[in-house]
């Protein structure tokens, strides 16, 4: 993984007599930093007439960071998304384990301290995603727990032709068993205790539903591995082939999953589009590729880490002692548009 040089720092922007813009390191080209020139500078009306300028950097970079501005709290991270690109979206088709802190601002995923999180796009799996993605460091981490990113155009460059070829010809299929004992519960990851609700959801979002006894459920649904970004038009690697496949988690989590139940109940797994199994080898090299381009840096208080979901994947690194992410979405975009 490549760590930023955090003292060294790049001017690749004019500078303006409110904000700065430079580069975490020599070698990195995300994120772009965005900070105060005093202390006078208020981010969210700043924001608010600079929606231009931010979205165009944006648009080239892939990730901003702002860093350096007063700010302390949830509310004022959620005003300053909303100054950026209007209203917040809902945490939908879930899979991972959020809180709700206030209106549709989030805790970064519930997991235990020790673990990591592979590189992935949010929800890249769901018929709509965010198009944009926001993180808040409210208290960060004693140690570690920084937040790693990856260009999604690099990545696709540095996978092999062959393996992509078969993707994108083929697509993924994503396979889902909600069980009460393992995963997030059906009634959590639709918001619903309704079954018909459910089955409503499912049909207009392309996913199978097949419902298991009295209270269990096994999804399947084919989705794309590539996109071209619909500002860009440049090609991204935009799935969560790699994340949610089984080889992918720790071998003691995975283990013990599979001591428990057999390959097929799996809360979640991956095959190429038509059912067969992703080869070791091509799961490897795609685990590789994000690796090689993963940057992390250290959680400031206060930052404000702002991706275009398309074009930047994101991680999180096991920590110690106390440490506080919020998250936020917006602008949801459907796949059928790209």
């Amino acid at each position: 993984m490549m760590a930023a040089n955090v003292e060294q720092k790049l001017p690749v922007l004019p500078q303006s007599k409110l904000v700065k813009t430079e580069y975490l390191g020599l070698e990195n080209s995300i994120p772009l930093v965005i900070s105060p020139q005093s202390d006078a500078v208020d981010l969210i009306a700043w924001a608010a007439g600079e929606q231009q300028f931010i979205e165009n950097s944006l648009v080239r970079h892939g990730a901003l960071l702002f860093r350096n501005f007063d700010v302390s709290e949830a509310h004022v991270f959620e005003q300053f998304v909303k100054a950026i690109s209007g209203e917040l979206i809902e945490y939908s088709e879930r899979t991972s384990p959020r809180s709700s802190v206030t209106g549709r601002v989030y805790t970064s995923t519930d997991y235990p301290a020790s673990e990591s999180i592979f590189p992935h796009n949010e929800s890249s799996y769901n018929i709509t995603f965010p198009m944009k993605i926001f993180f808040f460091c409210h208290t960060p981490a004693t140690r570690g727990g920084s937040t790693p990113i990856a260009d999604t155009r690099k990545v696709f460059q540095r996978i092999d032709p062959r393996i992509r070829a078969r993707f994108v010809e083929e697509k993924y299929l994503y396979v889902r068993n909600f069980d009460s004992d393992l995963g997030l519960p059906w009634q959590t990851v639709f918001q619903t205790t309704d079954k018909a609700t459910v089955e409503s959801y499912c049909r207009n979002a392309g996913i199978e539903c097949e419902w298991r006894g009295e209270d269990r459920l096994r999804t399947r649904q084919v989705r794309a591995a590539v996109a071209r970004h619909p500002r860009t038009h440049e090609w991204v690697w935009f799935n969560h082939a790699t994340f949610f496949h089984i080889s992918t988690l720790e071998p003691r989590v995975r283990d013990a999953l599979l001591k428990m139940v057999t390959e097929e109940d799996l809360p979640n797994n991956t095959y190429y589009g038509d059912g067969s199994r992703i080869e070791p080898a091509a799961l490897d090299a795609l685990r590789a590729a994000y690796q090689q381009e993963l940057i992390a840096f250290p959680w400031h208080k206060g930052d404000i880490l702002m991706l275009d979901n398309m074009l930047t994947a994101h991680a999180r690194q096991p920590f110690e002692g106390p440490r506080k992410i919020l998250t936020a979405m917006s602008e949801p975009y459907n796949w059928d548009s790209i």
